[in-house]
Protein backbone atom coordinates (compact mmCIF):
# COMPACT_ATOMS: atom_id res chain seq x y z
CA UNK A 1 0.00 0.00 0.00
CA UNK A 2 3.03 2.45 0.75
CA UNK A 3 4.73 1.58 -2.33
CA UNK A 4 1.78 2.26 -4.82
CA UNK A 5 1.86 5.91 -3.78
CA UNK A 6 5.57 6.41 -4.62
CA UNK A 7 4.67 7.64 -7.98
CA UNK A 8 4.58 7.12 -11.33
CA UNK A 9 7.44 4.64 -11.84
CA UNK A 10 6.41 2.69 -8.47
CA UNK A 11 2.74 2.14 -10.29
CA UNK A 12 4.64 1.48 -13.64
CA UNK A 13 6.80 -1.60 -11.87
CA UNK A 14 3.34 -2.69 -9.59
CA UNK A 15 0.99 -2.61 -12.47
CA UNK A 16 3.29 -4.67 -14.63
CA UNK A 17 4.57 -7.06 -11.60
CA UNK A 18 2.51 -10.78 -12.87
CA UNK A 19 -0.48 -11.42 -10.98
CA UNK A 20 -0.16 -9.04 -8.09
CA UNK A 21 -3.57 -7.13 -9.72
CA UNK A 22 -5.51 -10.47 -10.70
CA UNK A 23 -4.58 -11.65 -6.33
CA UNK A 24 -5.75 -8.18 -4.77
CA UNK A 25 -8.28 -8.44 -6.88
CA UNK A 26 -9.07 -12.18 -6.21
CA UNK A 27 -8.89 -11.86 -2.50
CA UNK A 28 -11.61 -8.75 -2.43
CA UNK A 29 -14.17 -10.92 -3.89
CA UNK A 30 -13.60 -13.65 -1.21
CA UNK A 31 -14.03 -10.90 1.42
CA UNK A 32 -17.42 -9.71 -0.51
CA UNK A 33 -18.71 -13.51 -0.95
CA UNK A 34 -17.40 -13.75 2.66
CA UNK A 35 -19.62 -10.92 3.77
CA UNK A 36 -16.60 -9.50 5.32
CA UNK A 37 -16.01 -6.08 3.60
CA UNK A 38 -14.90 -4.39 6.68
CA UNK A 39 -11.41 -6.34 6.58
CA UNK A 40 -8.38 -4.79 7.33
CA UNK A 41 -6.71 -6.68 4.43
CA UNK A 42 -9.66 -5.73 1.85
CA UNK A 43 -8.76 -1.98 2.96
CA UNK A 44 -5.23 -2.22 1.99
CA UNK A 45 -6.45 -4.08 -1.14
CA UNK A 46 -8.71 -1.24 -1.99
CA UNK A 47 -6.28 1.09 -1.13
CA UNK A 48 -3.28 -0.21 -3.35
CA UNK A 49 -5.75 -0.72 -6.11
CA UNK A 50 -6.79 3.27 -6.04
CA UNK A 51 -3.51 4.20 -6.33
CA UNK A 52 -2.69 2.22 -9.22
CA UNK A 53 -5.79 3.70 -10.96
CA UNK A 54 -4.48 7.13 -10.51
CA UNK A 55 -3.49 8.84 -13.87
CA UNK A 56 -3.82 5.13 -15.70
CA UNK A 57 -5.15 6.84 -19.06
CA UNK A 58 -2.41 9.01 -19.06
CA UNK A 59 0.27 6.05 -18.15
CA UNK A 60 -1.30 3.11 -19.40
CA UNK A 61 1.46 0.69 -22.15
CA UNK A 62 1.04 1.28 -25.67
CA UNK A 63 -0.45 -2.14 -26.83
CA UNK A 64 -3.20 -1.04 -24.14
CA UNK A 65 -3.65 1.98 -25.32
CA UNK A 66 -3.89 1.56 -29.11
CA UNK A 67 -6.68 -1.08 -28.49
CA UNK A 68 -8.87 0.80 -26.61
CA UNK A 69 -8.29 3.90 -28.84
CA UNK A 70 -8.03 2.15 -32.26
CA UNK A 71 -12.09 3.12 -32.55
CA UNK A 72 -11.54 6.71 -31.97
CA UNK A 73 -9.14 7.25 -34.84
CA UNK A 74 -11.60 8.77 -37.03
CA UNK A 75 -12.02 12.00 -35.02
CA UNK A 76 -10.53 14.49 -37.43
CA UNK A 77 -7.77 16.35 -35.72
CA UNK A 78 -9.00 19.43 -37.76
CA UNK A 79 -12.26 19.54 -35.02
CA UNK A 80 -9.53 20.45 -32.52
CA UNK A 81 -9.68 24.34 -31.46
CA UNK A 82 -7.42 26.14 -28.51
CA UNK A 83 -9.37 26.69 -25.75
CA UNK A 84 -9.28 27.46 -22.18
CA UNK A 85 -8.50 24.03 -21.41
CA UNK A 86 -6.51 22.83 -23.89
CA UNK A 87 -7.33 21.86 -27.37
CA UNK A 88 -10.48 19.49 -27.39
CA UNK A 89 -13.17 21.23 -28.38
CA UNK A 90 -16.87 20.56 -27.24
CA UNK A 91 -17.22 19.10 -30.86
CA UNK A 92 -14.48 16.64 -30.54
CA UNK A 93 -16.08 15.96 -26.83
CA UNK A 94 -19.60 14.87 -28.52
CA UNK A 95 -17.81 12.95 -31.45
CA UNK A 96 -15.86 10.87 -28.99
CA UNK A 97 -19.04 10.46 -26.79
CA UNK A 98 -21.02 8.97 -30.46
CA UNK A 99 -18.62 6.34 -30.68
CA UNK A 100 -19.06 2.77 -29.97
CA UNK A 101 -17.35 1.91 -26.45
CA UNK A 102 -14.04 -0.53 -26.32
CA UNK A 103 -15.11 -3.92 -26.31
CA UNK A 104 -14.43 -5.59 -22.71
CA UNK A 105 -12.76 -8.91 -22.72
CA UNK A 106 -14.69 -11.52 -20.26
CA UNK A 107 -11.32 -12.80 -18.67
CA UNK A 108 -9.13 -9.56 -18.08
CA UNK A 109 -5.68 -10.04 -16.15
CA UNK A 110 -3.15 -7.98 -14.81
CA UNK A 111 -3.67 -4.15 -16.09
CA UNK A 112 -6.69 -5.06 -18.09
CA UNK A 113 -8.79 -5.61 -14.91
CA UNK A 114 -8.61 -1.65 -13.51
CA UNK A 115 -10.77 -0.30 -15.69
CA UNK A 116 -13.27 -3.82 -15.97
CA UNK A 117 -16.85 -3.76 -15.11
CA UNK A 118 -15.97 -6.70 -13.00
CA UNK A 119 -13.57 -4.77 -10.64
CA UNK A 120 -16.39 -0.90 -11.10
CA UNK A 121 -19.18 -3.65 -9.60
CA UNK A 122 -16.30 -4.40 -6.81
CA UNK A 123 -16.46 -1.01 -5.56
CA UNK A 124 -20.11 -0.27 -5.85
CA UNK A 125 -20.50 -3.07 -3.69
CA UNK A 126 -17.69 -2.02 -1.20
CA UNK A 127 -19.19 1.25 -1.19
CA UNK A 128 -22.81 -0.09 -0.16
CA UNK A 129 -21.69 -2.91 2.47
CA UNK A 130 -18.40 -1.92 3.98
CA UNK A 131 -18.49 0.45 7.13
CA UNK A 132 -15.11 1.61 6.70
CA UNK A 133 -14.31 4.70 5.86
CA UNK A 134 -10.99 4.13 4.23
CA UNK A 135 -12.35 1.09 2.44
CA UNK A 136 -14.93 3.56 1.52
CA UNK A 137 -13.11 6.34 0.27
CA UNK A 138 -10.58 4.23 -1.38
CA UNK A 139 -13.53 3.06 -3.52
CA UNK A 140 -14.82 6.08 -4.52
CA UNK A 141 -11.27 7.58 -5.43
CA UNK A 142 -10.81 5.06 -7.55
CA UNK A 143 -14.02 5.54 -9.35
CA UNK A 144 -12.98 8.85 -9.27
CA UNK A 145 -9.80 8.28 -11.12
CA UNK A 146 -10.99 6.13 -14.11
CA UNK A 147 -13.77 9.05 -14.54
CA UNK A 148 -11.14 11.76 -14.62
CA UNK A 149 -9.80 12.16 -18.46
CA UNK A 150 -11.99 12.56 -21.70
CA UNK A 151 -11.37 9.62 -23.43
CA UNK A 152 -13.40 6.46 -24.27
CA UNK A 153 -11.93 4.51 -21.02
CA UNK A 154 -12.92 7.35 -18.74
CA UNK A 155 -16.39 7.54 -20.46
CA UNK A 156 -17.24 3.81 -20.73
CA UNK A 157 -16.34 3.73 -16.90
CA UNK A 158 -18.96 6.58 -15.86
CA UNK A 159 -21.32 4.42 -18.27
CA UNK A 160 -20.92 1.11 -16.35
CA UNK A 161 -21.06 3.36 -13.01
CA UNK A 162 -24.79 4.92 -13.62
CA UNK A 163 -26.48 2.83 -16.33
CA UNK A 164 -24.93 -0.64 -16.13
CA UNK A 165 -24.24 -1.33 -12.37
CA UNK A 166 -26.46 1.63 -11.16
CA UNK A 167 -24.16 2.65 -8.66
CA UNK A 168 -25.73 6.59 -7.91
CA UNK A 169 -27.56 5.08 -5.21
CA UNK A 170 -24.74 3.88 -3.41
CA UNK A 171 -22.48 7.21 -3.88
CA UNK A 172 -25.77 8.93 -2.81
CA UNK A 173 -25.53 7.53 0.25
CA UNK A 174 -22.03 9.25 0.73
CA UNK A 175 -22.93 12.06 0.46
CA UNK A 176 -24.20 11.73 4.09
CA UNK A 177 -21.64 9.74 6.18
CA UNK A 178 -20.02 11.89 9.51
CA UNK A 179 -16.78 11.56 7.03
CA UNK A 180 -15.66 14.75 5.12
CA UNK A 181 -13.07 12.68 3.28
CA UNK A 182 -15.80 10.38 1.97
CA UNK A 183 -18.35 13.18 1.22
CA UNK A 184 -15.39 15.17 -0.53
CA UNK A 185 -14.59 11.82 -2.92
CA UNK A 186 -17.80 11.02 -3.44
CA UNK A 187 -19.02 14.96 -4.92
CA UNK A 188 -15.87 15.08 -7.02
CA UNK A 189 -16.66 11.26 -8.12
CA UNK A 190 -20.40 12.98 -9.11
CA UNK A 191 -18.43 15.49 -10.51
CA UNK A 192 -16.83 13.49 -13.20
CA UNK A 193 -19.32 11.38 -13.44
CA UNK A 194 -21.78 14.66 -14.19
CA UNK A 195 -19.37 15.83 -17.60
CA UNK A 196 -20.80 13.26 -19.05
CA UNK A 197 -23.86 14.76 -20.98
CA UNK A 198 -25.82 11.31 -21.44
CA UNK A 199 -26.05 10.48 -18.04
CA UNK A 200 -26.82 14.42 -17.19
CA UNK A 201 -30.39 13.49 -16.61
CA UNK A 202 -30.00 10.30 -14.84
CA UNK A 203 -26.95 11.92 -12.12
CA UNK A 204 -29.71 15.34 -11.85
CA UNK A 205 -32.83 12.68 -11.34
CA UNK A 206 -30.87 10.53 -8.57
CA UNK A 207 -28.58 13.37 -6.85
CA UNK A 208 -29.22 16.52 -7.60
CA UNK A 209 -31.48 17.30 -4.49
CA UNK A 210 -29.02 15.52 -2.08
CA UNK A 211 -26.04 17.99 -3.89
CA UNK A 212 -28.06 21.22 -2.85
CA UNK A 213 -29.17 19.68 0.81
CA UNK A 214 -25.20 19.22 1.87
CA UNK A 215 -24.17 22.47 0.60
CA UNK A 216 -23.55 24.97 3.51
CA UNK A 217 -25.63 28.04 4.63
CA UNK A 218 -22.71 29.97 5.29
CA UNK A 219 -18.90 29.94 4.72
CA UNK A 220 -17.66 26.33 5.80
CA UNK A 221 -15.00 26.13 8.42
CA UNK A 222 -12.11 23.67 6.95
CA UNK A 223 -10.31 23.32 3.83
CA UNK A 224 -11.87 19.92 2.93
CA UNK A 225 -15.23 21.58 3.02
CA UNK A 226 -14.31 24.62 0.76
CA UNK A 227 -13.03 21.68 -1.58
CA UNK A 228 -16.68 19.92 -1.39
CA UNK A 229 -18.93 23.14 -1.92
CA UNK A 230 -16.71 24.45 -4.98
CA UNK A 231 -17.18 20.92 -6.68
CA UNK A 232 -20.68 20.88 -5.62
CA UNK A 233 -21.06 23.60 -7.30
CA UNK A 234 -19.55 22.72 -10.48
CA UNK A 235 -21.53 19.27 -10.61
CA UNK A 236 -24.33 21.53 -10.28
CA UNK A 237 -23.12 23.88 -12.76
CA UNK A 238 -22.95 20.76 -15.01
CA UNK A 239 -26.16 19.07 -14.72
CA UNK A 240 -27.92 22.64 -15.42
CA UNK A 241 -25.89 24.64 -17.77
CA UNK A 242 -28.11 22.49 -20.44
CA UNK A 243 -31.03 21.99 -18.99
CA UNK A 244 -33.23 24.24 -17.92
CA UNK A 245 -35.55 21.42 -16.11
CA UNK A 246 -32.27 20.52 -14.20
CA UNK A 247 -32.38 24.78 -13.39
CA UNK A 248 -35.64 24.68 -11.78
CA UNK A 249 -35.13 20.98 -9.89
CA UNK A 250 -32.64 23.16 -8.33
CA UNK A 251 -34.83 26.13 -8.21
CA UNK A 252 -37.51 23.74 -6.62
CA UNK A 253 -35.04 22.44 -3.68
CA UNK A 254 -33.91 25.91 -2.38
CA UNK A 255 -30.47 25.03 -3.64
CA UNK A 256 -30.83 29.56 -4.72
CA UNK A 257 -30.15 30.90 -1.52
CA UNK A 258 -27.26 29.08 -0.53
CA UNK A 259 -25.48 29.33 -4.14
CA UNK A 260 -25.96 33.35 -3.86
CA UNK A 261 -24.62 33.28 -0.32
CA UNK A 262 -21.75 30.46 -1.29
CA UNK A 263 -20.96 33.74 -4.05
CA UNK A 264 -20.93 36.91 -2.11
CA UNK A 265 -18.17 35.35 0.18
CA UNK A 266 -15.21 36.88 -1.35
CA UNK A 267 -12.77 35.66 1.64
CA UNK A 268 -9.57 34.16 0.40
CA UNK A 269 -9.79 31.02 1.66
CA UNK A 270 -13.54 30.44 0.31
CA UNK A 271 -12.42 32.21 -3.04
CA UNK A 272 -12.43 28.83 -5.34
CA UNK A 273 -16.19 27.85 -3.69
CA UNK A 274 -17.20 31.51 -4.12
CA UNK A 275 -15.98 31.48 -7.93
CA UNK A 276 -17.35 27.86 -8.46
CA UNK A 277 -21.02 29.49 -6.89
CA UNK A 278 -20.60 32.84 -9.42
CA UNK A 279 -20.49 30.42 -12.30
CA UNK A 280 -23.54 28.38 -11.03
CA UNK A 281 -25.33 31.77 -10.59
CA UNK A 282 -24.75 32.77 -14.84
CA UNK A 283 -25.13 29.46 -15.97
CA UNK A 284 -28.50 29.69 -14.39
CA UNK A 285 -29.38 32.70 -15.68
CA UNK A 286 -28.82 32.11 -19.27
CA UNK A 287 -31.93 30.24 -19.12
CA UNK A 288 -34.48 32.59 -19.74
CA UNK A 289 -37.71 30.61 -19.09
CA UNK A 290 -37.19 30.82 -15.46
CA UNK A 291 -36.80 34.47 -14.80
CA UNK A 292 -39.89 35.07 -13.18
CA UNK A 293 -39.29 32.06 -11.37
CA UNK A 294 -36.06 33.45 -10.27
CA UNK A 295 -37.91 37.20 -9.30
CA UNK A 296 -39.85 35.27 -6.89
Amino acid sequence: RNMSSAGPEGRKKMRECDGLIDSLVYYIQGTIADHKPNDKATENCVCILHNLSYQLELELPDRYAQSIYMQRRNISTNDKTPGCFGTRSRKVKEKQQDTPLPEEKSGPRGVESLWHSTLIRIYLSLIAKSTRNYTQEASLGALQNLTAGTGPMPFAVAQTVVRKANGLPSIRNMLHVSSPAVRKTAVSLLRNLSRNTSLQSDIAREVLPDLVSILPDSVPESDIAYETTASICYTLYNLTQSSSHNARLLLNTDGLPKIITISMNDSNTFSKASRAASLLLYSLWSHTDLHSAYRK
